[in-house]
């Protein structure tokens, strides 16, 4: 065996390859390779607003364009890391033919593309792949199938913040600051005037003046082992550890804002309830809320929040897609996670239709659901009377209204019905539910609270859902929605986003969206398909 020599240069040690004719990358890409396409779709994007984030473009580098199509592309064939777009594109025929003779990016380069420059301006960039899409008549800008779904964030799940915690420790510090301050004065002879609570400031102005005080009696402070402090020393010690918590718990509250929970490593991100359980214990992980508009199977828009639930993101989903887009959408199909009134009466002021699911659309066709005398739905309502009947012919009038206000900040007008008279009736304990009440059911009374605009926006939704093209919209919805995040989750394998907060995650999400868009756009054009935006119910059938 011949032993190689030590030198860095590998040619030495022959072997030399002979480069045949031709070889321009031009001839060594298919003609029908979709990175064709992707080059003429970057091509045609408008790209002033990223190219407003360079000082200056050096071009004997990479330019914004090949930097945006190589990171694109590599989301195409399920690349994310930087250091693996790195090596790819020295080693890869297609994405050299990308690069078009430029130099290979390094993996800081790729890294700080992602972060820096595409973070300020990723929303128009997604912007102006719909407006290709629009040219190309690839959507019909009638229907958009919102879904979301929950990805895991790079956070380490173990360090996390609870709001509940963080209120109750907080409530422990503030019990125990007047007995202390009190302490302080009378001991040290310190005055400190404050209202009816001891905040972060007094707190402070307090530890000022024991400070002055004891420069005034010259003492020394002392630590280690054996050393014996004195009660000023103690005192000062004391209320560093109180300013310092309290320190910290304003600041997880601010952090946290209207959320109950955030991530130490990742301090946008909030611990959700997550399908991939590995111990099957409900165990929550910091997670990020995705949401998708699909559009004849592309993706038109994409958002990034920290809600668990989808019921508050539709309203901020449609506002930011007409805001970049200007496009505004005729029907609106969403399940059942997305109905409340105020989406409701904000679609009908839009002059949007809806087609979402109700809440309760499943469990009313159960028959314990039609068996429960107790709901509102079953039984009779008098118009003319503005009451119901219920099964043993009682009626329930209206007592009062009231307004009710939701975490958002919406307000919706109740009505509260009141049985006249429930004594002695045979099927009170079928009618009257809450086992935990601590009245006994003999002196309960049945009620009801409604919406009567909640109630006549879900009828109106419901014959809508169930019309011939409802059903056809629903089951696009499941094929194109879910189908589009089956393709980002289970076919492209991104199951957990590699970098941290709100920006850099909404830039993961739209360029994995873009890449899903070019991938999608290829394979509809060798189908000739590309005019198709409803899939028809028997074929999806």
């Amino acid at each position: 065996m011949q032993k190689p020599n030590s030198q860095k240069d590998y040619t030495s040690l022959g072997g030399h390859y002979q480069v045949f004719l031709p070889f321009n990358l031009e001839f060594q890409v298919g003609k029908d390779d979709p990175v064709r396409l992707l080059r003429h779709c970057i091509g045609g994007m408008d790209i002033t607003a990223l190219e407003k984030t360079y000082r200056r473009i050096d071009r004997n580098l990479a330019s914004p364009r090949q930097m945006l199509a190589i990171i694109v592309y590599a989301g195409m064939n399920h690349i994310f890391s930087s250091r693996r777009i790195e090596l790819t594109c020295r080693r890869d025929i297609n994405f050299m033919y990308l690069l078009e003779g430029k130099p290979v990016p390094d993996h800081t380069t790729i890294a700080r593309f992602r972060s820096k420059h595409l973070a300020s301006c990723i929303k128009e960039l997604f912007a102006q792949m719909d407006f290709l899409l629009e040219e190309a008549g690839a959507i019909s800008l009638q229907d958009i199938f919102i879904d979301g779904t929950k990805i895991e964030s790079v956070a380490n799940k173990y360090k996390f913040v609870w709001k509940k915690s963080v209120l109750k420790n907080q409530a422990k510090l503030m019990d125990k600051l007047p007995d202390f301050v009190n302490k302080a004065r009378k001991e040290f002879s310190v005055s400190l005037s404050h209202g009816k609570d001891i905040h972060l400031h007094h707190l402070k102005k307090l530890r000022r003046k024991l400070k002055a005080r004891q420069k005034e009696q010259g003492i020394q402070f002392v630590h280690g082992i054996g050393k014996c402090k004195t009660s000023l020393q103690k005192t000062m010690e004391q209320l560093d550890e109180f300013i310092a918590r309290l320190r910290k718990y304003n600041k997880y509250l601010h952090i946290m804002g209207n959320r109950n929970s955030f991530a130490k490593t990742d301090t946008d991100a909030t611990f959700m309830r997550m399908k991939e359980d590995a111990m099957k214990n409900g165990q929550l992980k910091p997670a990020y809320n995705i949401q998708y508009g699909t559009d004849s199977e592309f993706v038109t828009w994409a958002t990034v929040g920290p809600q668990p639930t989808d019921t508050a993101t539709l309203i901020p989903f449609l506002q930011e897609l007409e805001r970049y887009t200007h496009k505004r959408y005729r029907n609106v199909v969403a399940d059942a996670g997305y109905e409340s009134e105020e989406n409701y009466l904000y679609l009908e002021t839009n002059q949007q239709r809806a087609f979402i699911k109700p809440n309760n659309y499943e469990k009313s066709k159960t028959r314990k659901w039609k068996q429960d005398i107790g709901r509102r739905e079953n039984m009779t309502y008098l118009a003319d009377e503005d009451a119901y009947l219920c099964v043993q012919g009682r009626r329930l009038t209206v007592t009062r209204e009231f307004t009710r206000k939701s975490k958002t900040g919406f307000q919706s007008q109740m009505t509260h019905y009141s049985c006249e008279n429930c004594k002695e009736c045979p099927v009170k304990n079928q009618c009257i539910h809450g086992n935990h009440c601590k009245t006994s059911l003999e002196e309960r009374t049945k009620n009801i609270e409604v919406s009567k605009r909640f109630q006549r926006q879900r009828q109106e939704d419901l014959e809508r859902i169930t019309s011939p093209e409802g059903i056809q919209l629903r089951i696009n919805r499941s094929i194109q929605a879910e189908g589009a995040f089956a393709m980002v989750k289970a076919d492209m394998a991104f199951r957990r986003f590699l970098t941290h907060g709100n920006k850099n995650v909404l830039v993961e999400t739209m360029l994995l969206a873009m890449a899903y868009n070019i991938q999608k756009l290829h394979c509809k054009i060798q189908a000739e398909k590309l005019d198709r935006h409803r899939i028809p119910v028997d074929n999806a059938a």
